[in-house]
């Protein structure tokens, strides 16, 4: 244990802060239930400031964060989240909103919201957004969920949704909780979406086709126009999965390649921060036959004045309370604003440059790794490329003796011994070179001194942990000794 628990440091009787004297008639215990009064004291640690200050401080320092390491982490975009945004969502006028306030007396953020609306519009090629999903896998049962409504509205029983095996595997969970079925389509030999395998698979009974693009190969799948007329030829819609979207914003528009819906990931794409389990946000764009059934409340300016509609008889009904989750909204509305269209351009751009810059510098490392050009991630495969008996868990637990987060590894699924490195836009040149001269050392340890990597990490507060255990047997609360 590097850290003892606030609990163990508590002291009877010390104070951080003196409460001042009670200014209301002392109630009497018995003014509660005998039920609900306590048998005895609640426990609360007992600390003064500085120890509180130091132990929270010294904690945060335990931790791996984008504000301290490079995060190549792949799957999830790690960019920086810029200060000033926080410092906008933390806005009196922003963090003391009540939801229930009246319209009459919140213009202000229901523009915002209003107008963050437009802009995921003109972005995506899309007709209409819902800002409510709270994260991108209700992102995407929202847009299964309005799929759904829309197939049975016309009347039509569609229970089944094609998904490429190389896709998040939220998008099958997803499926599955919105009751229909996922059908899995094979990929080709060069990772794009095995054509034949779809057309086969695509049938009447078929309601929706669900697309990552890029992929989570770090590919861009050439052929998704003729893959979109295919779907609307068998009367299914096309669904895009936007987690990596930081890769297109400025260059290409999914609603002008045949896009129906899609939803995005705020707090990857538009900067907000990420990880430990959200709050995020994943609005879902629809293209206008499709708008009717989206979740309400919707934000509609009538005659100049900002409202919350409800009345959409054909809606799916919520899935979140009120618009979302409005403070990581703020921080997203402005990161655009700061960055404007050209900026955000340069974003997509720049990530695909630091992509490929480290995909040409690990070529050398990696005998299987991929010939084509990448988008915003590069996937190596570590098959081949390591010493005797080591594995690409190894060299991702070695990356933080030496003060780099390790990738996603082992996904997609498909690619044996995967490495996912997503370096983003934000790092510097010389962070990329750090960061490959690194695994290249990392590898020549892992020939010449295998066990080295094997039992990593050394430098960290706590050693290789067993992560089967953790997950099967959380133990969460504290019990006192």
């Amino acid at each position: 244990m590097v850290e003892t628990l606030i609990f163990e440091k508590s002291v009877p009787g010390r104070k951080g802060v003196p409460l001042p004297a009670l200014d209301v008639p002392r109630a009497s215990a018995s003014a509660l239930p005998e039920k609900l009064r306590r048998k005895r004291p609640a426990g609360w640690p007992e600390l003064s400031e500085p120890q509180v200050v130091r132990h929270f401080t010294r904690l945060s320092q335990l931790n791996f964060s984008i504000d301290t390491n490079f995060y190549p982490l792949g799957s999830c975009t790690m960019k920086h989240n810029p200060k000033v945004n926080d410092r906008v969502a933390m806005l009196p006028d922003f963090s003391a909103l009540h939801p229930l306030r009246p319209h009459t007396l919140s213009q202000g953020i229901l523009e915002i919201l209003f107008e963050l609306e437009q802009w995921l519009c003109r972005i995506c090629g899309m007709d209409a957004f819902t800002l409510q999903p709270s994260a991108g896998a209700q992102g995407e049962l929202t847009g299964i969920l309005v799929a759904r409504a829309y197939h049975e509205s016309r009347g039509q029983n569609r229970p089944l949704v094609l998904i490429p095996d190389s896709a998040h595997g939220t998008n099958p969970a997803s499926v599955a909780v919105a009751g229909l079925t996922a059908v899995t389509i094979k990929s080709a030999a060069d990772g794009q979406v095995d054509l034949d395998d779809l057309k086969s698979k695509l049938t009447d009974r078929v309601g929706l086709v669900m697309m990552t693009i890029p992929s989570t190969l770090g590919m861009f799948e050439p052929r998704i126009q003729e893959i979109a007329a295919l779907v609307h030829k068998a009367g299914a819609l096309l669904y895009m999965d936007g987690a990596n979207m930081n890769a297109l914003v400025g260059l290409l528009r999914p609603g002008d390649i045949g896009v129906d819906i899609l939803h995005l990931n705020l707090h990857k794409t538009f900067s907000t921060p990420h990880g430990g389990g959200g709050p995020g946000a994943g609005p879902v764009g629809v293209q206008k036959e499709l708008e009717p059934f989206l979740p309400v409340p919707r934000v509609a300016k009538d005659g100049g004045v900002f409202r919350r509609k409800f009345d959409r008889s054909k809606t799916i009904g919520r899935v979140h309370g009120f618009q979302g989750n409005i403070g990581v909204l703020i921080r997203a509305y402005c990161y655009m604003r700061l960055q404007g269209a050209e900026g955000l351009l340069e974003i997509s751009e720049n990530a695909i440059l630091a992509a490929n810059y480290v995909r040409a510098r690990l070529t050398p490392l990696f005998p299987k790794m991929p010939k084509n050009p990448c988008m915003h991630e590069v996937v190596v495969s570590g098959d081949g490329a390591y010493g005797p008996g080591v594995k690409t868990l190894d060299v991702a637990k070695r990356l933080l003796d030496y003060g780099f987060y390790a990738p996603t590894i082992y996904f997609p699924l498909i690619v044996p011994e995967a490495m996912m490195i997503e370096p983003t836009e934000n790092e510097s040149k010389e962070t990329l070179d750090a960061f490959c001269a690194t695994l290249e050392k990392i590898i020549d340890e892992s020939k010449a001194q295998p066990d080295l990597v094997k039992n990593a990490p050394h430098t960290t507060p706590v050693r290789r942990l067993d992560e089967v255990k953790a997950a099967r047997e959380p133990n969460l609360r504290y019990a006192p000794r």
